[in-house]
C-alpha cells in the first residue's frame, strides 16, 4: 500500500534531504554570517562562496557537516528567532563539553552537536 503525501511523517514540512546543498549553503551563510560559517565548516570564507556559487562540491566530509548544521537551523528555526540561533551555534555548551555546537560540528561531532540542539529545544 502506498503512502499519500498528506499522511506521511513530514507532510506539509520542508524535509532536510530535499533541499538542494547549495540552498543549504546559501541559508546557513546568510543567518550564521560568512565567518561563523567558516568556523563551523572548518574552511575559509572562500570555500564557501564556492560553495554557494557550485564551481566546487564540498568533501564528503564538509557535506556531512552542512547538512547536520542545516538539520540543526531547520530544528530550531520554527521556534527560535535569527540572533538566538546565531547566539546558539556561537556559545559554549555545556553539553559538548563547553565547546560551541560551531566547534564541534568542526571537529566532526555531528551527533552531539545535533544531540545538544535537541536538548535546547527540550529546555535543557
Amino acid at each position: 500500500m502506498a503512502i499519500r503525501a498528506s499522511s506521511a511523517p513530514h507532510a506539509g514540512r520542508e524535509r532536510v534531504a530535499d533541499v538542494p546543498l547549495g540552498d543549504q549553503v546559501r541559508a546557513l551563510k546568510e543567518m550564521l554570517g560568512p565567518g561563523l560559517m567558516s568556523l563551523t565548516m572548518g574552511v575559509d570564507s572562500t570555500t564557501v562562496e564556492r560553495w554557494i556559487k557550485e564551481s566546487s562540491a564540498p568533501s564528503l566530509d564538509n557535506e556531512k557537516r552542512i547538512r547536520t548544521a542545516y538539520q540543526i537551523f531547520s530544528l530550531l528555526k520554527p521556534v527560535e528567532a535569527s540572533a538566538t540561533i546565531r547566539a546558539w551555534f556561537m556559545g559554549m555548551n555545556p553539553q559538548l563539553e563547553d565547546l560551541s555546537p560551531a566547534e564541534a560540528i568542526a571537529e566532526g561531532k555531528l551527533r552531539e552537536a545535533l544531540a545538544a540542539a535537541r536538548a535546547f529545544l527540550a529546555g535543557g
